[in-house]
């Protein structure tokens, strides 16, 4: 089994200029604007390259796919009907970006203190700025990469110029995995400051952000514990799903790549076989995952449990048939209130920039009764209506305005 190489945690003191009031972190403005040349770290090994590579990709003699060498996490344009939104094409990145869409959702709507003070609803995410924007994806990427690390340690994996692995007939080069340095980080707050230093790596469209995100989650997990939370050797993140696989979504949301979407731990076996553990989500999720799928691919693993269905605040990474998208309400005790739940409003959205608002009654009864008609037409509203009602049965859901599905 392979060894990662000891790395030297990243010394921030002779890197920067860090002044700590209390809990507060203050630092100069003007070093997360500038493009600052990444320095330090532990370069990469031909060993852990190839290993990562295969673990995300399946392989490390064939190019990975091209979409994650060119997708940045922040898309910026002049006029956005969404302000919040993180646009993302429709390939494998969009499980990754729609994770990171409800992590801006939920620290706009939910965390940032200018929301809770100013503005009631959902007003005020249709008046963010670029600013609070990149803040908030900033925001994003280091919460995802602290729950990977089990809020202890996160590695970060960043690219230098020179490159430590060169074409052969086990790697091929994708200019990014074999120039990576790895740094250690074992606080929040100076995990913060170094991904707004280098904000513009992750940033920056077109960039690799997205598989610098991926690369820095795989990392810090440990590639063998990745593999061995997707319950198969031969498994990979990267597959064959059009908008990327379940495993990369629960490695991002719950810091387990597992497939299984059940509560706790499962045993299965019988007669002729030992049991075995299969082991779903330990703990309750701050942002929830609602799946709805064909029939004949559905079982008892991959049904979310109330864990993931009921999370701690009402935002949830959604997949229907295989297409991602977010789904959330802006009252933060509607999952705490049985009242709140009879009858509510959702708004669903697609990093390709579709958006939806529908009304949930729980009083009434689903008139076409979607969940048991197998013969019910497959559309994308029909598959919202369906994926709602894996969270609340038979309930009514009513449409405004536009409601046109990627």
């Amino acid at each position: 089994m392979y060894k990662k190489p000891p790395r030297v945690v990243y010394g921030f003191q002779k890197a920067t200029s860090i002044h700590r009031a209390g809990d507060r972190v203050l630092y100069a403005r003007q070093q997360h604007s500038s493009k600052a040349a990444v320095v330090g770290g532990t370069p990469i090994s031909e060993d852990f390259a190839r290993l990562l590579r295969s673990v995300v990709f399946g392989t490390a003699v064939a190019p990975p796919r091209g979409e994650w060498l060119r997708t940045g996490l922040l898309v910026v344009e002049e006029e956005k009907e969404i302000p919040y939104l993180l646009k993302a094409a429709k390939n494998t990145t969009r499980g990754l970006m729609s994770v990171l869409q409800a992590e801006v959702i939920k620290y706009l709507q939910f965390d940032n203190n200018q929301a809770k003070k100013n503005e009631s609803g959902g007003k005020y995410l249709n008046k963010v700025k670029l600013s609070q924007l990149q803040e908030a994806v900033i925001t994003g990427i280091c919460r995802v990469l602290w729950k990977v690390g089990e809020k202890k340690k996160v590695t970060l994996c960043l690219p230098q110029d020179k490159v430590y692995l060169h074409q052969s007939l086990e790697y091929f080069q994708d200019g990014i995995t074999e120039r990576l340095h790895m740094f250690d980080v074992e606080n929040y707050d100076d995990l913060e400051i170094m991904i707004k230093r280098y904000s513009y790596l992750f940033l920056d469209d077109p960039g690799p952000g997205a598989i610098l995100l991926l690369y820095s989650c795989v990392t810090t997990r440990g590639p063998e514990q990745v593999l061995k939370d997707m319950d198969n050797s031969k498994s990979q993140l990267i597959g064959t799903e059009e908008e990327g696989s379940i495993c990369l979504v629960t490695l991002l949301l719950t810091g387990r790549a597992t497939p299984y979407l059940h509560n706790g731990v499962v045993y299965v076996g019988d007669e002729d076989h030992y049991a075995t553990a299969q082991f779903g989500v330990l703990s309750r999720s701050e942002i929830g995952l609602l799946v709805q799928m064909d029939s004949a691919d559905q079982n008892e693993a991959n049904i979310p449990g109330s864990r993931l269905k009921t999370p701690s605040l009402p935002v949830w990474v959604v997949s229907t048939c295989g297409h991602f998208g977010v789904m959330f309400n802006t009252n933060r005790e509607l999952l705490h209130n049985y009242h709140a739940e009879r009858r509510f409003d959702l708004t669903y959205i697609t990093c390709g920039g579709s958006i939806a608002n529908l009304t949930v009654d729980t009083r009434q009864s689903s008139s076409c009764g979607m969940m048991m008609n197998e013969d019910t037409n497959v559309t994308p509203i029909a598959n919202i209506e369906k994926l709602i009602q894996t969270k609340w049965p038979d309930a009514y859901v009513s449409w405004h305005g536009a409601s046109h599905m990627i």
